[in-house]
């Protein structure tokens, strides 16, 4: 019998982190985090860490477990989570995956293969020169030439995926798009429920905003200036995430703080689009619009357990709790 996996994701700033830790108490589960920045220690506000207080005794897996110093990509996210699963599994429990990074979850769903691309250092090297010399947008030109689906996909800032998309292109001969379309048709060994929590754009929008000036009033500054000072640097992955880059630029002294919080603002925005756009494409996936349910995350929390029900009797070897 397959084994059993809920997926509570959706945009940014939805209230992802609030209804899976209730999912969690109310089905005997455990989360794993699907974030990519959340992953990494002394990055708290600007990733909007759940705290400790938020996370309400459920247990977390891949938060606060890597240096900013270190690299994260999905193929580390899919073992590191396969490794929690694991746990989760040994004790009986159901494991809930939460975030908003979708590739992550579909790598992880779909057991996607990364081994066919074991990378070349000396052709990385080459575009990472090209990248330095000529700018973001002339390696997406090239990307583009090799793999228009790749890059529309991914945004022309995105260096280091662009990157890994012309390499593995130049390196198999199959464009990454189409390996990509050949994994996601892949059946899913596990027994899931993926839900896509969305709510009305304004209002998403709104939260935003609020979520960027709550970030500013806890210290975001004065966190990606220690981060600074502990010498990290926007060439680091944990760098390019929302919040830092924008904010590393204040402190740079390439733009007022005034201009790089309206980046900010803007460039979330932008990327919750791309978090939508991602999820309709997914298979199987169940939209959770909370206009629907009178925007009462109680009722949600009610239609997910409900639904999860007879799978959990047919064969998931837990005992839910009461919320």
């Amino acid at each position: 019998m397959a084994l059993p996996l809920i997926i509570l994701t959706g945009p940014t700033a939805v209230g992802k982190t609030e209804l899976s830790v209730r999912l969690a108490k109310a089905a005997g589960g455990e989360i794993i985090s699907a974030d990519s920045m959340q992953v990494y220690r002394h990055m708290d506000i600007g990733s909007a860490k759940v705290t400790r207080e938020e996370m309400d005794g459920v247990s977390h897996h891949l938060i606060d477990v890597l240096e900013p110093t270190e690299e994260f990509n999905v193929v580390v996210f899919q073992k590191m989570a396969k490794e929690a699963l694991s746990q989760i599994y040994g004790q009986g429990r159901i494991p809930i995956v939460a975030g908003g990074t979708g590739f992550y979850i579909q790598a992880l769903l779909y057991d996607v293969d990364f081994t066919e691309n074991d990378g070349d250092p000396g052709l990385r090297m080459e575009l990472e020169q090209i990248a330095a010399l000529k700018g973001a947008r002339y390696l997406h030109e090239m990307l583009q030439s090799a793999d228009p689906a790749a890059a529309r996909q991914i945004h022309a800032n995105n260096v280091k995926r662009v990157i890994r998309a012309i390499e593995f292109y130049k390196k198999t001969g199959t464009r990454i798009s189409d390996h990509n379309a050949a994994e996601r048709k892949k059946e899913s060994p596990y027994d899931f429920f993926y839900y896509v929590l969305n709510t009305d754009r304004a209002v998403l929008y709104e939260r935003i905003e609020q979520r960027v000036d709550k970030m500013l009033e806890l210290g975001l500054v004065d966190e990606v200036q220690k981060l600074a000072d502990m010498g990290c640097t926007r060439d680091m992955v944990s760098m390019q995430g929302l919040g830092y880059k924008e904010i590393l630029d204040y402190l740079d002294g390439r733009c007022s703080l005034e201009e790089a919080v309206y980046i900010l603002k803007r460039d979330t925005r932008h990327f919750a689009k791309r978090q939508l756009t991602w999820f309709k494409r997914e298979r199987n996936v169940r939209w959770l619009n909370l206009p629907d349910f009178g925007n009462d995350s109680g009722k949600i929390l009610e239609h997910i357990l409900e639904e999860t029900k007879h799978s959990r009797q047919r064969g998931w070897n837990v005992c839910p709790r009461e919320p």
